[in-house]
């Protein structure tokens, strides 16, 4: 049994997002495997994608600091058991990836990102192409902007490019929950490799079946491998106060370079 999805990998958000399908599924089925192929991903094991997305909106996310809504740990509960605190993660630079500040509270954004995914019309091999306005589970009515780790949402995001803050004037627009809420979970266990270059990142892509255990050594370059390809993105300062952050669409790369 497998499944497919589009990607495109040259959108962080989306290749990390396919690193979350496979981090979620190897917990249903430890033989699972993965591989990058031209212009999609495909997941191989007793897993099926509607029933892996129906079993992860069931299970919901929970805060494990009542008192830190802005970069709270996230518990992803039982079948799943998997705890979300890469962006707490200083040693293996984590925290360089964090893409929110201020007052935007995670667990807000990863909750209304996760409840879109309960439409059908996500559990297709489309999903990370969805997009839609997205709302708070908890206030209907609230509309919730996106993490930015799509780099769809960073093209243009900066007062310079369109001639005002977005921000300032609490504008919303179309997000892609499905790539949002999965790189979330994706960058858990698959980090890219630090440049030397500040907020300036490397993954890379493989073409062989993989479990999640080897390739997330192969994403960040640990263990080299044929018939992977490398990409390069930067961790981009959306606003003038140099706080809020986007993953910027990447460029391939010659390893070594």
């Amino acid at each position: 049994m497998s499944f497919r999805v589009d990607v495109d990998v040259t959108n962080p958000g989306q290749f990390f997002g396919c690193c979350g399908l496979l981090e979620l599924a190897s917990r249903f089925d430890a033989d699972v495997t993965a591989q990058f192929e031209r212009g999609g991903f495909t997941v191989t094991g007793l897993v099926d994608l509607s029933a892996l997305l129906t079993r992860l909106t069931a299970a919901g996310l929970a805060q494990i600091d009542p008192d830190d809504s802005t970069a709270s740990p996230i518990q992803i509960p039982p079948p799943f058991g998997l705890r979300l605190d890469w962006w707490k993660d200083n040693a293996s630079g984590g925290r360089d990836l964090k893409v929110w500040a201020g007052s935007m509270q995670s667990i807000r954004i990863a909750q209304a990102m996760l409840g879109a995914l309960r439409d059908p019309a996500l559990h297709t091999p489309a999903l990370f192409d969805v997009g839609q306005i997205v709302y708070d589970p908890a206030e209907p009515t609230k509309k919730v902007e996106p993490f930015y780790f799509d780099a769809r949402r960073a093209s243009n995001a900066h007062s310079l490019d369109i001639g005002f803050s977005p921000n300032d004037l609490d504008l919303t627009t179309t997000a892609f929950p499905a790539t949002e809420v999965l790189c979330l979970i994706g960058l858990q266990r698959f980090r890219p490799s630090e440049t030397g270059e500040a907020r300036v990142f490397e993954y890379r892509t493989w073409s062989d079946p993989l479990p999640a255990s080897i390739a997330a050594l192969v994403v960040a370059g640990a263990v080299p491998m044929r018939g992977t390809r490398m990409y390069r993105f930067e961790n981009w300062f959306r606003s003038g106060q140099r706080k809020h952050k986007a993953f910027r669409a990447a460029v391939p790369v010659a390893e070594g370079k």
